[in-house]
């Protein structure tokens, strides 16, 4: 029976080796998953998109503080893993249009579930980082 069908978060319905391998964890598409939406620009990037498409410069304009070098590497990424679709237009000059691909499209509802947690427990993770006199992570 599946975690899901048992009660059981899907995370914790299979036990994982104690140690957890290094090469296993580095193979481990979750993981890979996680280190994409899980940087400083590419979940924000996923939201964005997934309003409606946006031209570069467009983009590069609704996001204060990233770099064009940064902007181009996270869509590209984004590009890569099949989530954001580039879209060339015939113009002079050419114009680029980035969007969601049906793949990122399903990553709304999951990232969606994930910030309401953010938000619905906000109060008692700034109390527990005051406990222990942490502002913010270390990452």
């Amino acid at each position: 029976m599946s975690g899901t069908n048992s009660g059981v978060p899907s995370v914790l319905a299979h036990e994982l080796p104690h140690p957890v391998p290094a090469d296993e964890l580095a193979a481990c598409p979750v993981g890979e998953v996680f280190r994409r939406v899980g940087d400083k620009w590419s979940m924000l990037l996923v939201i964005l998109l997934g309003a409606r498409p946006y031209r570069y410069n467009e983009l590069h304009r609704a996001v204060e503080g990233i770099s064009q070098r940064m902007l181009t590497r996270t869509l590209r990424g984004l590009e890569v893993d099949g989530l954001v679709r580039r879209d060339v237009q015939p113009t002079v000059p050419p114009g680029v249009e980035y969007s969601l691909t049906p793949l990122g499209r399903t990553l709304l509802e999951p990232l969606s579930a994930l910030a309401d947690w953010a938000v619905r427990h906000e109060a008692e993770i700034t109390e527990s980082r005051s406990r222990h006199g942490d502002d913010a992570p270390e990452v």
